[in-house]
């Protein structure tokens, strides 16, 4: 086994993570310019053109697992400083882009810091007040939100669509992934919900991001709990129709949506793509890069793997998803690696809603890079657009699609 310096962790000083983080040390490094180059690809989509050189610089610095907060940090703080100067000298177009791209990469910063170590609370800071920045000076209504739970507090931010002119309009919860964040849950320019006039409550569920930080973790339980405490927080909004309310989950979010679809009944629809559902999680935790069941433990508040292995068999759809009842739409790949397509599959096959699944063919776990994807359905697109016939009272078949790799579809009726 390779040695690390158990005094880098400042809340579990023995804690190094799973074995095969350990052991597999050296192979963590050499995947680690790869891995940020996919990332950053997908933290620049939500950003816009102009961070492409940010994430440029970051990824011409990036060598090996240790590199990547120090890449990050340094340059979301030339892109903090760039913020400030534009708002001092008058040009908050300038300043409200500059603000949210520092945000994203002080976010990404955080993204393989697994223990609440100053270095991490600072950049969580860092993030929030950048954040904080952009909602001053967007180009639509921002707000951060705090939902009640547990004698804490869930983080969130609020977002009312485009050229919003009051009364009550459809909604959107939004959950990420495992290392996905909620300041990534609305795009900088040209959002796909607010476009479509569809209000978005990016918001941490417990176990997220920001949530260990705040010392809330993961567990089915806890979930179920934040449900029914999600929706009463929209419905208390004057700008929301709670009748419209529906559930976003991408990757991990796939699994906590559908938790929330099966334990709050008044969500009117939800939507999930990059699935994690395979109860227990065995494919992420023991055959995906170790960097993942690392940052579960994390999310989950375990330091001891052996007792984390028994948690996360309690990591299950079953005994929810049965009593969903509103329609539901999952996206998934064919070749997931992360959760494997039959987990999904059983899954639908219990199912008691009008359902949709739409398979990638080859498709990985992220759907994208792939002929099926490229030239199908835009998957993005899609669920922004089911959404919106759904909270619109559009009727649908209950199907299974299966995108081509020439793009066509194949669709089978349930």
């Amino acid at each position: 086994m390779m040695s690390i310096d158990p005094t880098q962790f400042s809340n579990h000083p023995a804690w190094v993570g799973p074995r095969r983080y350990v052991e597999q040390k050296w192979q963590i490094d050499q995947a680690a310019k790869a891995s940020v180059e996919t990332r950053s690809a997908g933290y620049a989509s939500v950003c816009g053109p102009e961070s492409v050189p940010d994430f440029a610089a970051v990824r011409q610095r990036v060598n090996k697992q240790a590199d990547i907060a120090p890449a990050f940090e340094a340059v979301a703080r030339r892109r903090e400083a760039k913020a400030r100067e534009a708002e001092a000298a008058g040009h908050p177009v300038s300043a409200r882009n500059s603000y949210f791209i520092a945000a994203v990469l002080w976010g990404s910063a955080q993204w393989t810091i697994e223990e609440n170590t100053p270095q991490n609370l600072f950049y969580n800071e860092r993030k929030r007040d950048c954040y904080m920045g952009y909602a001053r000076l967007a180009d639509h209504k921002v707000e951060p939100a705090w939902i009640a739970f547990q004698g804490k507090r869930l983080p969130g931010w609020f977002h009312l669509p485009y050229n919003y002119q009051g009364g009550r309009v459809p909604a959107v919860v939004s959950f990420q992934g495992m290392d996905g964040f909620k300041e990534m849950g609305v795009n900088l320019h040209g959002d796909r919900w607010l476009s479509r006039g569809i209000g978005v409550l990016a918001v941490e569920g417990p176990g997220q991001y920001e949530s260990p930080v705040l010392g809330i973790h993961v567990s089915v339980p806890a979930w179920v709990e934040a449900a029914p405490l999600l929706m009463n927080w929209m419905c208390a909004r004057p700008e929301i129709d709670a009748e419209r309310v529906g559930l976003f989950g991408s990757s991990f979010g796939s699994f906590f949506a559908t938790l929330c679809a099966a334990n709050e009944p008044r969500f009117a629809a939800c939507a999930v793509r990059a699935t994690c559902l395979e109860p227990g999680g065995h494919s992420i935790f023991e055959e995906a890069p170790p960097p993942f069941k690392r940052r579960f433990m994390y999310m989950a508040d375990y330091t001891d793997e052996a007792a984390f292995d028994q948690f996360r068999k309690t990591l299950t759809w079953e005994g929810h998803a049965e009593k969903i009842r509103s329609p539901y739409l999952c996206m998934a790949g064919e070749a997931d690696n992360l959760s494997p397509l039959h987990h999904t599959e059983r899954m639908f096959a219990v199912l008691n809603c009008p359902k949709q699944l739409v398979v990638y063919q080859d498709a990985p776990h992220g759907l994208g890079g792939v002929s099926s994807h490229n030239l199908g359905p835009d998957s993005s697109g899609f669920i922004a657009d089911w959404m919106h016939d759904r909270l619109h009272g559009g009727t649908m078949s209950s199907e299974r699609w299966y995108v081509q790799a020439s793009g066509q579809i194949v669709k089978t009726a349930y």
